[in-house]
C-alpha cells in the first residue's frame, strides 16, 4: 500500500501543453489510494476538459471563483480548499503560474488556494527550454524552494516546440514516485522497526474449550496503523481478533497462545529498536490439557492452572537499545500498579488504562491514558478514539526516542 493511500491530494493545473498528462496523474493518484480534487487556471481549459478530471477524480472540478452564468451559485472557497489537502501539486507548474507563486499575485482559483494551503506544495515545471533557463524562470524556482515548496524536477526530451532539452514535466509516474519517496524521507521513524504485540491469547482446556479475556486488539492495531505512519516498519504479532489491517509497512504474524507469542517475540526482539506491548496475555494455562472434549456431568469441574511466561518482564531483562513499552490494564490503585510494573519490568514507559473510566478498556472504540515514563513524569490524556491514543503514544514514544 502506498504512503499516498488516505491522503487528499489536491492538484492544481495551469496552462501549458503538458497538462494533458494529468488525467493519467489523476488515475496514479487514485490507485495509490488517495482522495483527489483538481482546481485548474482557466486558460487550462484548453489543453484538457474539466470533464475528463471530474470522470477520473470523482469530485468537481472548478476554476474560478464562482459561476457568473449561475446567479445561485456559491462561492469556491479557495481557503477551505487549501485546508482540506495533506498535499497540493501545481502540474503543469508555467513559468507565468510559477512567476505568480513566488511574487504573491493573486488573480485566479489556483493562486488563491496556494497562497492558503496549509500543507506541503509540490511542483512541477513545464515549459520550453529557453523558457526554463531565463533568469526570471530560475530565480521563480529558487524563490518558491525558498518558500518550502517541494521542486519536482524538469527533466530532457522533446518539447512541444520541437526542440530537444529541459523543460519537460516529469512523467506521471515519476512525480507519484518522487511525491512518495519525499514523504517517506520525512517519515520520524523512517529506518526504524517497530514490535506490537495485540489481542488476546486463548489457552487451551481441551480442543473446544478455552481460557481467554475481552480484548478485541483494537488498541494494538490502531498503534501498528500510527507506527507505520510514521514511517516504522511494523510487525504485528497478534492473537485471535476480528481485526484486519492493510499497509504495505506493517507485517503481521498470527498466534494463538502466549507461548506461541513468547517464542514469536523473542525472535524478533533482538533486530527491533521499539518494542510496544499492548496484548492481553493470559497470566494462567491450563497445566494438563485435555486430548478430547471434555463431557459436562452434573459434577463440578476443576481446572489446575499454571503461570504463563511473563513475555513482558523477559524483555525487559534483555533489552539493550531496544525502547520497551508496556501497558497496564487496572481495576484500584492504578497508579501504584503502574509504576511497580514499569520498574519490575524494566521498562522504558508505560501506558496505564482503567476499567473505572467510562469508554476505557476493551471491546471499545474509545480509551483514556496516562502514560508514566521512567523517570515517574506522568501524563494523562482525555478520553479519545484508539486510533488518536495510538497517535498520542507514538508521539511521547518520539519524544523520549529524539531526547
Amino acid at each position: 500500500m502506498s504512503i499516498l493511500s488516505g491522503k487528499k491530494v489536491l492538484l492544481a493545473i495551469s496552462a501549458g501543453i503538458a497538462a494533458y498528462k494529468t488525467a493519467s496523474l489523476v488515475r496514479l493518484f487514485i490507485k495509490s489510494g488517495a482522495e483527489v480534487k483538481v482546481i485548474m487556471t482557466p486558460a487550462s481549459k484548453d489543453f484538457i476538459t474539466p470533464l475528463t478530471l471530474s470522470t477520473l477524480s470523482k469530485n468537481p472540478v472548478e476554476s474560478t471563483f464562482y459561476d457568473k452564468d449561475d446567479e445561485n451559485e456559491l462561492w469556491n472557497n479557495h481557503v477551505d480548499l487549501g485546508l482540506w489537502a495533506d498535499i497540493m501539486l501545481v502540474a503543469p507548474a508555467t513559468a507565468n503560474t510559477m512567476s505568480k507563486m513566488a511574487n504573491g499575485t493573486c488573480d485566479n482559483l489556483v493562486l488563491a488556494t496556494y497562497l492558503s494551503a496549509k500543507c506541503p506544495v509540490y511542483f512541477a515545471p513545464a515549459m520550453d527550454l529557453d523558457m526554463y533557463k531565463h533568469p526570471s524562470t530560475k530565480n521563480s524556482l529558487a524563490q518558491l524552494q525558498g518558500f518550502g515548496n517541494v521542486l519536482i524536477p524538469a527533466t530532457s526530451g522533446e518539447l512541444a516546440s520541437g526542440l530537444i532539452g529541459e523543460g519537460r514535466m516529469a512523467e506521471p509516474e515519476d512525480i507519484v514516485s518522487f511525491i512518495e519517496n519525499d514523504m517517506l524521507s520525512k517519515l520520524p521513524l523512517r529506518g526504524k522497526k517497530v514490535l506490537i504485540t495485540a489481542g488476546p491469547t486463548y489457552e487451551a482446556i481441551d480442543p473446544v474449550r478455552f481460557i481467554g479475556n475481552h480484548s478485541t486488539g483494537k488498541m494494538g492495531f490502531a498503534l501498528a496503523k500510527s507506527a507505520a505512519n510514521l514511517g516504522a516498519e511494523v510487525l504485528l504479532i497478534t492473537g485471535p481478533t476480528s481485526q484486519q489491517i492493510l499497509h504495505s509497512f506493517i507485517h503481521t504474524i498470527h498466534i494463538t497462545s502466549a507461548q506461541e507469542m513468547y517464542d514469536a517475540v523473542h525472535k524478533e526482539f533482538a533486530n527491533v529498536d521499539i518494542g510496544i506491548l499492548s496484548a492481553a496475555v493470559a497470566d494462567y494455562k491450563p497445566k494438563n490439557v485435555a486430548s478430547q472434549k471434555i463431557k459436562k456431568t452434573d459434577h463440578s469441574l476443576e481446572i489446575q492452572l499454571t503461570p504463563t511466561k511473563d513475555i513482558l518482564a523477559s524483555l525487559g531483562a534483555i533489552k539493550k537499545h531496544q525502547f520497551l513499552v508496556g501497558f497496564a490494564l487496572e481495576t484500584n490503585n492504578e497508579i501504584e500498579n503502574a509504576i511497580g510494573k514499569l520498574q519490575r519490568k524494566n521498562l522504558n514507559m508505560i501506558v496505564l488504562n482503567s476499567l473505572q473510566d467510562k469508554g476505557a478498556g476493551f471491546a471499545k472504540d474509545t480509551n483514556k491514558v496516562t502514560i508514566i515514563d521512567a523517570d515517574l513524569h506522568e501524563k494523562t490524556f482525555g478520553l479519545k478514539s484508539k486510533n488518536s491514543v495510538a497517535n498520542d503514544i507514538m508521539n511521547e514514544i518520539l519524544q523520549k526516542i529524539n531526547a
